[in-house]
């Protein structure tokens, strides 16, 4: 890797890093479990390693931004999460400052 290639990786990262929220409550407005966002994550294009997810779960949950319920009923316990009606207004504000940051860089180009 250049080093052009690094800093631009390491840009990269960080800006994923700020949108990994968004992505969460978004793709969580229906009940899913972690591994299941994870690959419903990859599938649209945005990768997240388990290791940024997972915390990244609880804290939303411990903000009350998501709720979650263990599901007992198969051979392994699952913890489901779901955007609370809080996440949805932090969601929909994260949407509306993006589209507002959006439109303000490519005002500037």
């Amino acid at each position: 890797m250049t080093d052009d290639e690094g800093v631009l990786a390491g840009h990269l990262q960080e800006l994923r890093r700020g949108t990994v929220v968004v992505a969460c409550l978004a793709g969580l407005r229906t009940p899913d479990y972690g591994y299941a966002l994870l690959e419903s994550l990859a599938r649209g294009g945005f990768e997240v390693d388990a290791n940024t997810l997972y915390p990244l779960l609880r804290r939303l949950e411990k903000q009350g931004l998501l709720t979650a319920e263990w599901n007992t009923e198969e051979s392994r316990p699952r913890k489901f999460y779901r955007t609370s009606p809080a996440g949805e207004s932090v969601l929909a504000a994260l949407r509306a400052d993006w589209r507002s940051l959006d439109a303000a860089i490519t005002d500037l180009a």
